[in-house]
């Protein structure tokens, strides 16, 4: 009996470990996504993972069965909690990801330098093993910029569904918010987002995150209910003036919010009017742009796309408008995701890039 109880005992603390660490390495991630490296360090003092004096990082996400998820990091785990200079992290919004960051820094070997690999090669062997899983890759990031290399990682991972090896590396594309006028794209972006700073920091933390992903996985995110999220919306959306229900609202908003993330700086100074957006998508960078990401597509999948659009991303809407069924406008978008490299159906983080892009075009042709 004493045996039995020193087993059980043995257990529980196993249990009770392997649950703080992977708290532990949530936290860490969290601190990345909020682009705050120091925070992360700040909260693991006196055992800061080795990946926090990496330069950069890729994001791998491989998406698998969510029974097989705590079974993968355990197996890589080492004896302070993390995954030797990488973390592996199950993702909170969505049971069937789990989130690889991968240092990519170059080491020293025999005198010369090579790239390594990490976890990064052992995550690829699992998806060659297992046919029902696959991979996305995300460009190498700094550590402040994790959630960038997430996002890419995500669109990455449509793709790679779709693929006969079932991974996939980013498409390396340019975003959009890089190729604008900066100081105009600035102006109209910080003009369009001032009304969100009278409003608590928590409405606007929600707001960011539910341009980024669904509003269920956000609530499951933060561990609030999705009516509490949709509160926390309305009263954004009343600030900004926009329906944010409406997927053409959504995508301007999530532009501003790349820009300022990206253009930091002190208020731009100018005499002249705010520039609209459609003053910015009508420059020559954003229509080379438009019409690089659009030409992999067919001319009557992109108007399957446009109609879509124009049903605020509603499929049933969308076939009754084109009058075919519901299942093939979505065999359309599974065919556009994996021909534009963006997630449409699953998530739909790549929604955004398509509204502007089918924007940009109609304006060319008109």
């Amino acid at each position: 009996m004493t045996v039995l109880r020193r087993a059980w005992d043995a257990d529980r603390t196993l249990r009770g470990y392997q649950y703080k660490a992977r708290q532990l390495r949530f936290a860490v991630l969290s601190a990345l996504l909020a682009g705050e490296p120091t925070l992360a360090r700040r909260m693991t003092t006196g055992a800061v993972p080795p990946l926090l004096d990496a330069d950069r990082l890729r994001v791998y996400l491989l998406r698998c069965p969510p029974t097989d998820r705590d079974p993968i990091t355990r197996a890589y785990q080492d004896p302070s909690g993390y995954h030797g200079r990488d973390l592996i992290v199950q993702c909170p919004a969505f049971k069937e990801h789990l989130i690889g960051l991968i240092a990519d820094d170059e080491e020293e070997v025999d005198g010369s330098s090579r790239q390594a690999l990490g976890r990064g090669e052992a995550l690829r062997r699992l998806v060659r093993d297992n046919p029902h899983y696959a991979l996305g890759i995300s460009d190498p990031h700094p550590l402040g910029a994790t959630a960038e290399a997430c996002s890419q990682a995500t669109h990455a991972l449509a793709v790679a569904r779709s693929t006969p090896t079932r991974i996939a590396p980013h498409d390396g594309q340019s975003p959009l918010a890089g190729l604008l006028p900066r100081q105009q794209a600035l102006i109209w972006a910080r003009t369009l987002l001032r009304p969100l700073d009278a409003l608590p920091k928590t409405t606007t933390d929600i707001t960011r995150l539910t341009m980024a992903m669904p509003r269920s996985a956000v609530a499951r995110l933060i561990n609030i209910s999705r009516n509490t999220i949709t509160a926390h919306l309305r009263r954004a959306g009343r600030a900004l003036d926009l329906d944010l229900d409406d997927v053409r609202a959504r995508a301007a908003v999530n532009l501003a919010l790349a820009l300022t993330s990206t253009c930091a700086g002190p208020e731009p100074e100018t005499h002249n009017p705010t520039p609209t957006l459609d003053d910015l998508l009508q420059t020559d960078p954003a229509g080379a742009w438009a019409q690089a990401f659009l030409r992999p597509l067919p001319a009557h999948h992109r108007r399957t796309l446009q109609t879509w659009i124009d049903a605020n991303a509603d499929a049933q809407d969308a076939a009754r408008r084109i009058g075919i069924s519901r299942n093939t406008v979505r065999t359309h978008l599974r065919t556009a995701e994996a021909l534009l490299g963006r997630d449409l159906l699953t998530h739909g983080t790549g929604i955004h890039d398509i509204v502007h892009a089918l924007r940009i075009t109609a304006d060319l042709a008109a």
